[in-house]
């Protein structure tokens, strides 16, 4: 099976969970959180899913996406956008821990400190292997 065709099958499945969300949703067997996942996985997995018929039937959307993907200058780009994100979360969330703390906030204060110190260790983790590797 090739990658396009798992691409595909992961789609169809992502609708079909979706559909399923919204169902049990709509009948009253599970709450309106799920009914909204299963709605947005409807969603994005019919946009996925066109993306794909695209990508099938479309030589120059195939030819323009098999560049993006293969490309070391979009690459480089995409690396640099996560690194970006993620000093941007840990900057923005350590703000944050600081403001709730300060509105007596303890519980969101708590959340967002907690996500720091995750990042930083899977940053940590990532470093060490990577060195090793490299």
């Amino acid at each position: 099976m090739s990658r396009n065709d798992k691409r595909f099958l992961a789609n169809i499945i992502e609708i079909v969970i979706g559909a399923v969300l919204l169902v049990l949703g709509i009948i009253g067997i599970i709450d309106e959180f799920w009914t909204g996942m299963g709605t947005a996985l409807i969603v994005v997995g019919m946009l996925m899913f066109i993306r794909q018929i695209r990508y099938r039937t479309n030589e120059d959307f195939k030819e323009e996406m098999d560049i993006r993907e293969k490309d070391e200058r979009n690459r480089y780009i995409a690396m640099k956008a996560w690194s970006w994100a993620g000093y941007l979360f840990v900057m923005l969330a350590a703000v944050g821990t600081i403001l709730m703390k300060i509105l007596g906030q303890e519980t969101i204060m708590m959340v967002l400190s907690g996500s720091v110190c995750v990042i930083l260790v899977f940053y940590w983790v990532s470093y060490m292997i990577l060195q090793k590797k490299y």
